[in-house]
């Protein structure tokens, strides 16, 4: 029988850069856009012949990049090694696999160890399928002659196939041309295939993860996944990031800490000379001093997200040049750091006590959001009679929060030479943070041109997409969605339609 399993991307509202160091926190948000990993018995039935096998097979398949990869799995060493081309392998999944099938090793019994080899002897047969959100389609829509707006990528088919490169002459030769939304699916991606996994091979129970995300208790089923994740995404990245895209993977909308990195670090080492199974117990009983504190948006206030098509930027590159500038400033980058890491944490405070306001004051928060939903913010403070007045104050907080962030994130663009706000998107932002409804605007995570987003207030968003529309930003389909990791009830493509796409209301 299948295992769906479903993770989501991310928006990393703020924290950027400052994330990758404890005790620095970040507000990550989850989103619509999921990732979804298929995972059954790729042979029907055991050969009888084998007790004598020594290797299994997988088939790892991903419709929308039309390609099909095929692996020998063996069954001593947990490792994994690819029998198909070698350009359609995937590194995340790979390491995923190996890691959660040598985790099963380390924590059965030999009774389950048992039922575990007879499960692995069937093979398995893995499909990935992620929302239409994390990849760009404004390639597409602009070829059909379409307007960049909303409505126009809610008509492409729920996991469109993704563009190729058109100038191969070779049809052979042509490599899937991915351009991304930023949203993290390299995270999405091995949280869905560990999950999905773990669930199959009867590590963790999935079904009781739902009450746990209600709770936002970080359970042991959760906990596994999330360790084996970490482990596995690190790895094959090559380096150890903050693991906030993984966690949020996990476990939804956050404030995120991120954990020492020495717990994988080691790992890293121990991988190259111990079995995988040795290796992955030591990391479950590793010390992860994470934080992961239950973190959404305040009611009524929507995430946007847009897409401004002038090509991505590299995140790593960007890291790389902001420590090199911290290195040979200490003294002024440790002065933007103080700076940018009270901006973000008073951004946090004005919306906890926003989130606060809406459950003890429920019918002022919500004529007062109503209200400056249909006016410019320099309005707001009209609204301030009583008992309106905290409302707007914290609203009005919050705004002069984001615009020191953004003020210290251009500084420290500016001082290492990267692009973190870009001058178009310095216009774009302030065009936007003075339109009717808008709360915040700013660029997610490290900066650079992947992206920007707006967070509006009540039905405002349909706005901002037209003006967006207008300057050629693409609105996207993406909004915020708490839930981390989830088992499916089947096979998303039978739907009709994604999540995502019905549930956005398009003016």
């Amino acid at each position: 029988m299948a295992v769906v399993a479903s993770a989501p991307g991310k928006v990393l509202l703020t924290g950027g850069y400052l994330i990758l160091e404890r005790p620095n926190a970040g507000l990550v948000l989850s989103t619509n856009a999921r990732f979804f990993a298929i995972v059954k018995p790729l042979h029907e039935e055991i050969k009888p012949d084998s007790w004598a096998w020594a290797w299994t097979d997988v088939k790892l398949t991903s419709p929308q990049l039309s390609r099909e990869s095929l692996y020998k799995l063996e069954l001593k060493n947990m490792t994994l090694q690819c029998v198909s081309s070698s350009e359609s392998r995937n590194p995340f999944v790979e390491q995923a696999v190996q890691y959660t099938v040598a985790a099963a090793h380390a924590t059965f019994d030999d009774n389950k160890k048992e039922l575990l080899q007879k499960l692995l002897l069937q093979g398995l047969d893995i499909t990935i399928l992620g929302s239409n959100e994390f990849y760009s389609y404004r390639n597409q829509i602009e070829a059909r002659g379409l307007p960049l707006t909303p409505e126009a990528l809610a008509s492409l088919p729920p996991f469109s196939s993704i563009t190729f490169n058109i100038e191969e002459s070779n049809a052979d030769n042509r490599k899937p041309e991915v351009a991304k939304t930023g949203l993290g699916s390299s995270a999405a991606m091995t949280t869905a295939v560990v999950a999905a996994l773990l669930h199959y091979l009867g590590v963790v129970n999935l079904n009781s993860t739902k009450e746990q995300h209600k709770e936002k208790k970080g359970t042991a089923d959760l906990d596994v996944i999330h360790i084996i994740a970490q482990t596995a995404h690190c790895l094959a990245q090559g380096k150890v990031g903050s693991g906030f895209d993984v966690s949020s993977a996990v476990y939804g909308s956050q404030r995120y800490v991120r954990f020492s990195p020495d717990v994988i670090s080691s790992a890293q080492v121990a991988a190259k000379a111990s079995p995988l199974q040795e290796v992955i117990a030591d990391i479950l009983k590793g010390k992860w001093d994470h934080e992961s504190t239950k973190f959404s948006l305040p009611p009524l206030m929507t995430l946007v997200l847009g897409e401004p098509g002038t090509g991505g930027s590299s995140t790593p590159s960007m890291v790389g040049a902001v420590k090199r500038w911290q290195k040979s400033d200490p003294e002024k980058s440790l002065d933007t750091w103080r700076k940018l890491s009270e901006a973000n944490f008073s951004l946090e405070v004005q919306l906890n006590s926003l989130s606060k306001l809406a459950e003890e004051h429920w019918d002022a928060y919500k004529s007062v959001i109503n209200d400056c939903s249909g006016l410019r913010p320099d309005k707001w403070s009209e609204q301030a009679s009583e008992p309106r007045k905290k409302v707007v104050k914290a609203l009005l907080g919050a705004r002069d929060a984001m615009l020191g962030i953004r003020y210290h994130m251009r500084q420290m663009g500016e001082a290492a030479g990267v692009p973190i706000e870009p001058e178009s998107q310095t216009q774009l932002l302030d065009t936007t943070m003075n339109m009717e409804g808008v709360l915040l605007a700013g660029v997610p995570g490290a900066g650079g041109f992947d992206a920007i987003f707006a967070v509006t207030l009540g039905d405002s968003g349909s706005n901002v997409s037209k003006v967006w529309s207008s300057v050629n930003v693409l609105a996207l389909l993406v909004r915020e969605d708490p839930r981390g990791v989830s088992l499916e009830s089947g096979d998303p493509r039978t739907k009709g339609i994604t999540a995502a796409v019905s549930s956005v209301h398009i003016e």
